[in-house]
């Protein structure tokens, strides 16, 4: 029954504050499943936030917390919601899809399959797989529950082998679900790793369907199915699954709030989905360091192409467009400021300048890094067969003839910020004080896994397979 009630408690937070954020839709076919998908894994953060505050702060009437902060947003969700006329949906595209059934017969197989693969596995590992799950995140978990008045000892230079510097959305969610349910139990850090693959597809599939179609989103959601690694990192108990879910999910917010869909008088809250990216990019530095390097680059990535919006009209991304963003966005990165400097120890990355300034002048390095790159390219997602990032460039290759109209700004600006997160992580290997090719061996894999469902969403929005299709009046 606790277990029951706490899960409802952190979806239904989360729905109501994603409900408030998009404004008023028809409940039901993407658009409900795109806000299911944004308040299971926004309720975990908020869950993981609330958690560190009420710990910090010795306060741990945790259940009186929730309860409030459930009644608040809820009175807040009928006043300013429901009390307003129904509208239609978000995305009111003029073309319906003639998808082929080869496709949807695909993609049901393929989420049968990896259901069960995630089942099995969750079952068969229910306190995870690898070092860093019990090393780091679960062993976190257990330092924020059982630490009581000496929690932040579980921080500490001591145990360098815990990476104490870590940013605590996935611990500190465990955490809270485990002091409501008064005991910890390894379904917890079990469930929510599928909760956040699952999620990420969920996501995935319905803004796509939203915004370009429903063949493209089959197809985007068959490329994320069909790669194992993304389905089995999901069941280890890593961060790196939920840090791809907080990536899409902000570059999804952005592309809602700015598509030419959404510029109808049904979309009211024109600020509400910046506020909610600001939201996702917020939790993706709090649930591991490289959400604070993806947060940077989107931000560059959007001054630098400056894509036009509703609102502003005349150009770009601006101070009233970045308010709503940034309102959200800087609550969250102050929490994690303060972990930073007030609780964990400094990072091992940046220890030595002089070192960093030596290893950047070594050529040897950079030529290491690019062929670890371009091999993790091909094989990132442990494929058995063909490399689902080359089936994609094939596919682009065979349709870019027929391609109508060149990729807007801002699907350009959402490239451009994976591409600097990519770059950004080939500095980092430049500079890493561990051996340059373990390092490499054991994480780039999981660093193409963060990106990736944003890339296939990006991919698919730029290369829009239904403005290939003839329209109706050409076909008569």
């Amino acid at each position: 029954m606790a277990a029951a009630v706490s899960a409802i408690l952190c979806f239904g937070i989360a729905f109501t504050l994603v409900s408030l954020g998009l404004g008023l839709i028809a409940l039901r076919g993407s658009d409900l499943l795109l806000r299911i998908c944004l308040s299971a894994g926004f309720g975990l953060g908020l869950f993981s936030i609330i958690f560190f505050l009420a710990r910090v702060s010795g306060f741990m009437g945790l259940w009186r917390i929730d309860f409030t902060l459930f009644a608040l947003s809820l009175a807040a969700w009928l006043l300013f919601t429901v009390r307003r006329s129904p509208a239609v949906s978000t995305c009111n595209r003029t073309r319906r899809d003639s998808t082929p059934k080869l496709f949807i017969a695909g993609f049901l197989v393929a989420l049968f399959a990896a259901l069960y693969a995630v089942i099995a596995r969750a079952l068969g590992h229910p306190y995870g797989s690898g070092w860093d799950s019990f090393a780091i995140w679960n062993l976190h978990a257990r330092f924020l529950d059982r630490g009581g008045a000496y929690w932040r000892d579980g921080f500490s230079l001591l145990i360098p082998w815990s990476h104490p510097d870590y940013p605590l959305l996935l611990p500190a969610a465990i955490a809270h679900f485990w002091a409501l349910l008064g005991h910890e139990t390894p379904a917890v850090p079990s469930a929510i790793g599928p909760v956040f693959t699952f999620s990420t597809l969920g996501l995935l599939f319905s803004a796509l369907d939203m915004l370009v179609g429903r063949t493209s989103a089959l197809l985007a959601g068959m490329a994320l199915l069909c790669t194992p690694s993304f389905i089995e990192l999901g069941t280890w108990q890593y961060a790196d699954v939920p840090l791809s879910f907080f990536f899409l999910g902000t570059i999804v917010l952005f592309h809602l709030n700015e598509h030419a869909a959404l510029r109808s008088a049904t979309f009211r809250n024109k600020g509400g989905a910046m506020a909610l990216a600001g939201l996702a990019a917020g939790f993706a530095a709090w649930t591991k360091n490289e959400g604070v390097l993806f947060v940077c680059a989107m931000l560059v990535a959007r001054l630098l192409l400056k894509p036009r919006v509703h609102s502003l009209s005349s150009a770009s991304i601006g101070a009233a467009q970045l308010a709503p963003l940034l309102f959200t966005f800087v609550p969250v990165f102050c929490v994690l400021v303060f972990f930073k400097h007030f609780i964990a120890p400094p990072g091992d990355l940046f220890s030595d300048g002089a070192t960093m300034l030596h290893k950047l002048r070594d050529p040897a390095r950079y030529w290491a890094v690019t062929k670890w790159y371009g091999k993790e390219f091909l094989r990132f997602g442990e494929w058995l067969v063909i490399p689902v990032p080359l089936l994609m460039l094939g596919l682009y290759l065979l349709i870019r003839a027929n391609i109508r109209t060149a990729p807007s700004a801002s699907v350009r600006a959402s490239a451009l910020t994976l591409g600097l997160t990519l770059a950004g992580y080939f500095f980092i290997y430049l500079i890493t004080p561990y051996e340059i090719y373990w390092h490499l061996r054991f994480s780039l894999a999981r660093l193409f896994i963060q990106i990736w469902p944003s890339a296939i969403f990006v991919f698919f929005l730029g290369v829009d397979l239904e403005s290939l299709k003839p329209s109706s009046s050409q076909q008569a």
